[in-house]
């Protein structure tokens, strides 16, 4: 009865896709990083993002297992354990590229702010869960933004202005969802993006103190245009385009590309991996990585629609969110329709906390799915 269940009830349009994405990743990695070894190993990166997916099919697995309500039972201790490991990052964190965002743990890297949304995906739910159709007037939006607000101020800090902003993003999304007035979101959204366009300008204008770092703000100002620095902060976006224009339609071929293979792309197996995709696989392969996205959206948003309680559809409209962001800053940045924001690719990047995270928040879709009805036997 139990397998025949699992066979009726397991979302496997959804789990295939993933599957697919984490093959491919495997696969891209390998055309993205041979050619940058380590210790003399050009499989170093790959091996690490095959293992790393190995453990993200576990976490997927064993969160699906779990009643995805316990975590809302668990919900306080949930945030004040993401807030005390965050804060411990700011404390005991190790340093890289400027930035305090590692813990290590027996010898392992671990990035708590790519858990960190997960967590606040599940505790905003359980609390948004409880105010469902009570989100109508100003001073209601008050407490969510709080809940999330202080762990991102707490990643800004590190700095991590990328996940801050999928924060933001996941905030919308739920909000929303939760019946909030989109009058209101769209006011409060608007007026922090005009907000900070207004401080960049005031800055580059009368140096007016501003709460980025140096690269981060160069990063915005190339966004309206790569030519005004090329060879510094525009570098990235030009050479990301070049790689991609000359994929054309069908791609010159995993590990054929020239941009990547010949260190002209920067983070080419992190942040702008996408670019591999449109030099090695063209426009097909580019159009067959964004069709199995729109695939894990499209599932993700028929479970949060089918969920049997308030609290499972925001938790799925949660993780919508998230990876929704995530692809569209990702891609978009890389093609220079977004500001370079250093947001990976789900299960394509290469990230070892970033893969589980991504995976234990499939695995919350499939769970909830799983459960989406009352079932005896």
């Amino acid at each position: 009865m139990f397998y025949r269940r699992l066979l009726k009830d397991t979302d496997f349009t959804l789990l295939i896709a993933v599957v697919l994405l984490l093959g491919l990743g495997v696969l891209i990695q390998a055309s993205a990083t041979t050619n940058m070894p380590v210790g003399g190993d050009p499989w170093y990166y790959t091996k690490r993002h095959a293992i790393y997916a190995v453990i993200g099919l576990v976490a997927m697995f064993g969160t699906m297992a779990v009643d995805y309500r316990s975590f809302a039972r668990w919900s306080k201790f949930i945030y004040a354990g993401n807030l005390l490991v965050l804060v411990g990052v700011l404390v005991a964190g190790t340093s890289s590229m400027g930035a305090q965002r590692w813990l290590f743990i027996g010898g392992l890297s671990l990035q708590p702010s790519e858990l960190a949304k997960v967590a606040i995906i599940l505790t905003l739910a359980a609390q948004l869960s409880r105010r469902i159709d009570r989100l109508q007037r100003w001073i209601d939006l008050a407490l969510p933004f709080l809940h999330v607000g202080l762990p991102a101020l707490i990643i800004l800090i590190q700095p991590d202005l990328g996940t801050s902003l999928v924060f933001a993003g996941i905030l919308l999304g739920m909000l929303f969802i939760a019946g909030a007035r989109w009058t209101h979101l769209a006011t409060i959204y608007g007026s922090a993006l005009a907000t900070v366009t207004a401080w960049v300008i005031l800055h580059l204008k009368f140096d007016v103190w501003i709460p980025l770092k140096s690269y981060q703000l160069n990063r915005l100002i190339v966004f309206a245009d790569a030519n005004i620095d090329p060879l510094g902060a525009g570098y990235h976006i030009r050479q990301a385009l070049v790689a991609i224009g000359s994929g054309r339609l069908f791609g010159k071929g995993l590990f054929s590309g020239t941009q990547g293979r010949l260190h002209f792309l920067p983070m080419q197996h992190t942040d702008f991996v996408f670019a591999v995709v449109g030099e090695g696989l063209g426009f097909v392969g580019a159009v067959a990585i964004i069709t199995l996205f729109f695939i894990i959206i499209w599932r993700g948003i028929r479970i949060a629609a089918e969920a049997k309680d308030p609290f499972g559809t925001l938790v799925a409209a949660g993780v919508v969110s998230m990876l929704a962001f995530h692809v569209l800053v990702n891609i978009g940045m890389t093609v220079g329709i977004m500001p370079i924001a250093g947001i990976p690719l789900p299960f394509i990047s290469n990230g070892g906390s970033a893969m589980i995270a991504n995976c234990v928040a499939i695995g919350l879709l499939l769970g909830i799915h799983f459960r989406r009805r009352k079932i005896t036997f």
